[in-house]
Formats: C-alpha cells, structure tokens, sequence
C-alpha cells in the first residue's frame, strides 16, 4: 500500500512560481510532494490544491519527511533565490538523498554556480539539472518554457513530467534537452538579455509614435493589436497592447502615462552583455537595452538636465518635426523597424549562444533553442518558427541577417527603418536600441570597414602590427618618422 501512494516528483519552495509550477505538474497526473520552509506556503499550496480541482498534491512540513515521500530514483525541484539559499536547499534535501536521485534547480542560476553544484552532486551520487523557466506566473501553471542543462539521465528521469507541463506548440513541447554543464541556465540568460532588447526597441516605438506621431493610447492599443495579427505578433506586443486600455483608477486617462519611469532588474540582462564581452560578440542592441535601464534611474538627474539644457537653449524639437509628419507611413514605418531591429537582437543572442557553445563544447541546437521559446516563454513570438527553419536551412549560419529568407526581409525594410531613426534624431527623441541595431547591421554587412585607421593608430603609438590586404605578414611602420619627412 505505501509504496503505490508515494509521488512521482517533488518540489521544494514554494513561492508564486513554485507554487504554480507544482500545480501545473499536478494538474498534468503526476502526483507531487510539495515542501517549504515556511510551513504557512504549505498549507497554501495544498489549499490551491483543493480548490483547483483536487490535484493529486501532497504538503510535507521537514526536508526528510518530503525527500522520503517521493518514488525512487526520485526526482526534485527546487525553486528559491539564485545563490546561497540554494545551497542551503540542497544541504537540507540532499542529506536525505540517495545516490541516482536528482536535483533540478529551476531559478535564474549564474550558470558556474550550477556548474560548481553539478560536481558537488556527483560526489555524492546524486544527478543535477539546472533548468531555465521562463513564461513568469502565468507560464509555470499553464505551461512555461524549459531549459534544462547538466546530466542526460537526469534529463531523461523527468522527461515525461517536464514534456507534458511545458507549454505544447505544433511541433511539439517547449522542453528539450539544452547540453551538458550550465548550459540551460546559460540559455535561460540569454533569452533574458534578448527580452530585455524586445521590451527595449517595444518602449522606442512607443515613443517615437505617441511624440512624433501624436498618437493617443487608444490608438495605440490598436495598433499594437493590429500589429499582433501580422509579423510582429508575439506575448509582448500582445500585453503592450493591453497595457494601453487600461484606464487609471485613481484619475483620469490611462494608467501607463501615470507609471513612474525607471526601470528595475534583476541582473540576467546584465550578465548577459557581460559574457558578450568576455566572448568578443557584439551584442549592442541588448547593451543598449541595458544602459537605458541604467539611465532610466537616473530620474532625478534627468529633470534637472531637462531644465539645465533648456535654459542653456535647448528647444523641442518634436513639435516641428511632428507637424510634418505622416501618421499611416510613420506607423507602418515603426513597424517595419521594430520588425528589422528585432532581428539584429536575436541574431546577437543567437551568436552569443553559438561562442559559448563552441567554447564549453556544449552542441547547442539553435533550431531546437528557436522551438522551444515559440510558447511559454516572454519572448514567445511567431517569427521564432522563421529562426527555427533558418538554422534547419544551415546549422552553421554565421548571422540570422544571412540567412536567404531573412536577408531579403532586412533589405526590404532598410528604408523604413533608417526613415523612423532619421526622424527620431532630428526630433530628439532617442532610440538607442534601434540604432544599435541598425549599426550593427550597417557595420556587418560592409566588406570594408575604417579598421584599417584604428590598426594604423595601434601601430604607430604601440608597435602592435598589422596586416596588408595585398601580402601575407606582420608589418610595422615608422609612421612617425616618415610622415614628418615627406612634410
């Protein structure tokens, strides 16, 4: 009798994500034993239970109580803050563990941390995974996106569990086995710096249609929504859709125009500029993203240089520019550049993923990565099914911007998007994202770029060398010297 009521998973902390995820695996058939520290989000979560619809959930109150309530090999999921309290997770559960059990830690990890506690597991017999979860409350109880990384047993221990309660697309779930190490943290990352630059390049379009434009919300929630039915359709422009209906409760208009605007993080975005840097890959559309952040804190800086520059004889520019303006090609315009700005994102996510790939001998499959952010997750979009098909085309594709299909729509949105960031300059309203994708495109797709100044420079005050388009070598000149003489 006891051994048939033991359950097939357990999950230990249960705050909103927790609490929700071990409902959607519930929900799903899969008896779960629920544990936390604080014994009132037990009570909580078996309550929800209840409620739900008398989901096969068990609520344990001591680490031992809950590891011996789960079937051998068995399997946990822990979900606490990044850092020390998961250690301290993994000391409680895994002193009642045995060997050939898992642990998979679904948090935001910095991925050498998962790396450091994959060793520490081993050494006791015991599988790790550290799995990315993304799709915020929503997703962990109606079926996020996952990405777990470490060991294949472990993987392959959970592999009916995770298929069912991640979020299902027409081909298929969005699980899949990420690679060894601290892979699926590593792409959890980075997905999060891609989302930072959509939320970023969303936030110009806004700005750029409601100051240059005129437009009021509801007539950007329209668009928005209009947007939604085409190419740009996505969990992000959905949401940004319904944020502009949204009336304030406690005045008049919209509650969006009454949001304080400075910008919180939790940090994945900026470790992710970080590893960008430390591989040599340009990323300059998600540091962009990032940096806006950074100044987006700045709130009282910002008045003050408002009003600092503007008795110096800074004038608004916006209005004037405005007046010229016409709003049906401006709003097809901002869709077209959000749409190309885009690409040049996640083409820099992608080729980030790819460095470390090759540098950890991880074998990402970025067709495989593309699929499983189609549902579930934040940046949950339609033209992720055009990125999965583009590395179907070529597994080696050094750019989404050379993929044939891809190419052909940056080339026919060029005009767009160098006319929306044209205007934003001379109306002053910046769009750093969208310039940083443009540049960047601009800057990849030139044959010959002026780095043949900057190697000039490096030689003639460091000695450093460089190479000759015409012969093979090393050379240093005395430029010094002889420009002087010829003068």
């Amino acid at each position: 009798m006891e051994a048939a009521a033991l359950s097939r998973i357990g999950l230990a902390g249960l705050a909103v994500m927790g609490q929700n995820l071990a409902l959607n695996v519930a929900e799903k058939g899969f008896p779960i034993s629920v544990y936390n520290r604080t014994t009132s989000k037990v009570d909580e979560t078996l309550d929800r239970a209840q409620t739900e619809g008398q989901l096969p959930l068990t609520g344990h109150y001591n680490p031992r109580d809950f590891i011996l309530s789960i079937q051998k090999p068995r399997s946990v999921i822990i979900l606490v803050k990044a850092g020390a309290p998961v250690d301290q997770t993994i000391a409680a559960l895994s002193a009642h563990m045995e060997p050939g059990d898992t642990i998979i830690d679904g948090g935001n990890e910095w991925y050498e941390n998962t790396e450091r506690r994959i060793i520490e597991a081993e050494n006791k017999g015991l599988l790790y995974l550290g799995m990315g979860v993304s799709g915020g409350e929503e997703g962990a109880r109606n079926g996020p996106s996952l990405m777990p990384g470490g060991s294949f047993q472990a993987y392959n221990n959970i592999k009916d569990i995770v298929e069912k309660v991640a979020a299902q697309v027409e081909d298929g779930p969005c699980v899949t086995y990420i690679g060894e190490g601290g892979s699926g943290n590593f792409v959890k990352m980075v997905h999060n710096g891609i989302e930072y630059g959509d939320m970023q390049l969303i936030s110009e379009a806004y700005d750029v249609l409601k100051n240059v434009g005129g437009l009021s919300n509801v007539e950007l929630g329209e668009i928005f929504d209009e947007w939604n039915k085409g190419e740009l359709e996505s969990f992000l422009v959905e949401i940004t859709a319904d944020i502009f209906k949204v009336k304030d409760e406690h005045g008049e208009g919209e509650l969006v125009d009454k949001i304080l605007d400075k910008t919180g993080m939790k940090g994945t975005g900026k470790w992710t500029v970080q590893q960008a840097a430390e591989l040599s890959v340009a990323a300059p559309t998600i540091a962009a993203s990032l940096d806006c952040r950074y100044l987006s804190g700045l709130k009282d800086e910002r008045e003050n240089a408002e009003k600092v520059l503007a008795e110096a004889g800074m004038k608004d520019q916006v209005m004037s520019v405005r007046s010229g303006v016409d709003k049906k090609r401006l709003i097809d315009d901002v869709r077209q550049a959000l749409y190309a700005s885009k690409i040049c994102s996640y083409a820099q996510g992608m080729n980030l993923l790819r460095a470390k790939s090759v540098e950890k001998n991880w074998n990402l499959n970025f067709g495989e990565l593309a699929r499983i952010w189609k549902g579930g997750c934040i940046i949950r979009a339609v033209f992720l099914d055009r990125i999965k098909k583009a590395y179907q085309r070529n597994p080696n594709l050094a750019s989404l911007v050379v993929d044939p299909e891809f190419a052909k729509e940056m080339v026919q949105r060029q005009g767009a998007w160098r006319r929306v960031v044209g205007l934003a300059v001379s109306a002053g309203i910046s769009t750093p994202g969208m310039c940083a994708s443009l540049a960047y495109f601009d800057t990849y797709r030139r044959g010959r770029l002026p780095a043949n100044l900057v190697q000039a420079q490096r030689d003639l005050f460091g000695a450093h060398t460089y190479e000759r388009v015409d012969r093979e070598g090393a050379f240093h000149t005395e430029w010094t010297k002889l420009a002087r003489k010829s003068g």
